[in-house]
C-alpha cells in the first residue's frame, strides 16, 4: 500500500454545530481568547481564529446549521471532544480566569495526558453546547499520566 502523497500538517479549522451564537461567542471569543476573523451571516458561518487554526461556528437556525438535522443535545453530540494547545500552562490562573468568566473548572482535574506534543497537562472544559473543549499545555509540566 502507497503512502498517501501528503503529510498532516495540523488541524486546520473544526465546524461546531451550535444552538446560540451570542453563547458560543462568549465562550470562544471572550472566555477563551479566539478571535472573529470573518463572518458570513447569509449562510450562517463564523469562523474564529484559534492560534494557527480555525473554529468554525454554525448555528442551527441558519442556512448550513439547518441542512446538518437535528443539533447536539444530551442523547447526542458533534464530537467527544477537541483539543486547544495553550501557552502559558498556569494552573492557578487558568482557573482563575475560567471560573471568573463562568466556566467550572478545578485544579486538582488538572492531569498530564497525551497530545501531539507529547505528555502535558490539561483541563476538560464544556462549551454552551456540551463539546468538551480540552485545553492543552506545553509537555512534562506535571507527572500523573492519563490515558
Amino acid at each position: 500500500m502507497q503512502p498517501p502523497p501528503f503529510h498532516v500538517k495540523q488541524i486546520d479549522h473544526i465546524v461546531l454545530r451550535i444552538a446560540d451564537l451570542g453563547k458560543s461567542l462568549r465562550f470562544y471569543r471572550d472566555s477563551l481568547g479566539c478571535t472573529l476573523e470573518k463572518e458570513q451571516p447569509d449562510i450562517g458561518l463564523f469562523q474564529l481564529r484559534a492560534g494557527d487554526s480555525l473554529i468554525d461556528l454554525i448555528p442551527l437556525n441558519g442556512q448550513l446549521g439547518a441542512a446538518g438535522g437535528v443539533g447536539p443535545g444530551k442523547e447526542g453530540h458533534n464530537v467527544d471532544h477537541f483539543c486547544l494547545r495553550i501557552d502559558p500552562f498556569d494552573p492557578e490562573t487558568l482557573c482563575a480566569h475560567l471560573q471568573a468568566v463562568g466556566i467550572p473548572a478545578r485544579q486538582q482535574d488538572i492531569a498530564s495526558r497525551y497530545g501531539a506534543d507529547g505528555q502535558g497537562p490539561s483541563l476538560y472544559i464544556t462549551d454552551p453546547d456540551g463539546t468538551v473543549v480540552e485545553l492543552k499545555g506545553p509537555p512534562d509540566r506535571i507527572t500523573n499520566p492519563v490515558d
